[in-house]
């Protein structure tokens, strides 16, 4: 699904979200119930494609942590109901690329320290937002993900496969595109449904662009 750079979004009024925001929005980009709706389709699309291979998830912590769950639940569900049962193991790691609304020449990847589980396994990497913010060439070109699929695959996985919730536009060629994807969005510094800004909005359902007076609110 592809949100044009034009589109205005909700309007706030429209929906519930947490009084303690009130002020520090622009408007709903995603509302949560077109989440919910697009996350269980991807999850079926998943499905269709592993065929009887068992499942190794690497959530990307902290903002995938809320996609990974509901992804995860669907896929379940589903194999619950279908003829073949799919075993599926979680494992954590965090990345840590962004201060404020900002991407870092450096990341850092922590936890994960039992990757060896993944030999031979099909991996699926469930990241909610794969490009934080358009930054010189950092996020343009994937860096983010291209540094820690080179450290999965060291352990010589069957397969990898990575699913993303948002994918923000951008005109390099070269930008990292996932295998699964829900929307591609505008180049805008988007919160709510675990994405942070400083740690603040992981509590707000639907997925919100943040307005100047939020930024300079929660700026460290």
């Amino acid at each position: 699904i592809q949100i044009s750079d034009n589109w205005p979004g909700y309007s706030l009024d429209l929906f519930t979200y947490p009084q303690h925001y009130y002020g520090d929005l622009e408007y709903v980009l995603i509302p949560h119930g077109i989440i919910v709706d697009r996350t269980e389709r991807l999850a079926k699309d998943i499905m269709q494609d592993i065929g009887d291979n068992d499942i190794v998830v690497l959530c990307v912590l902290k903002g995938g942590y809320k996609f990974c769950a509901d992804l995860v639940e669907h896929i379940k569900n589903l194999s619950r109901n279908s003829e073949r049962f799919i075993s599926m193991k979680v494992d954590f790691v965090r990345l840590k690329s962004y201060h404020n609304d900002q991407s870092m020449q450096d990341m850092q990847i922590m936890g994960g320290d039992d990757l060896s589980k993944l030999t031979g396994k099909l991996s699926f990497v469930f990241y909610l937002l794969l490009f934080f913010m358009f930054c010189k060439d950092i996020v343009g070109t994937g860096r983010t993900m291209k540094v820690l699929l080179n450290n999965i695959e060291k352990y010589k996985p069957k397969m990898i496969k990575v699913a993303s919730l948002l994918v923000k536009r951008t005109s390099r060629p070269d930008g990292y595109r996932p295998d699964y994807y829900g929307f591609e969005i505008p180049d805008l510094f988007v919160v709510g449904y675990a994405l942070d800004y400083n740690e603040h909005f992981r509590d707000l359902n639907h997925i919100c662009v943040i307005n100047d007076h939020g930024k300079a609110k929660y700026r460290v």
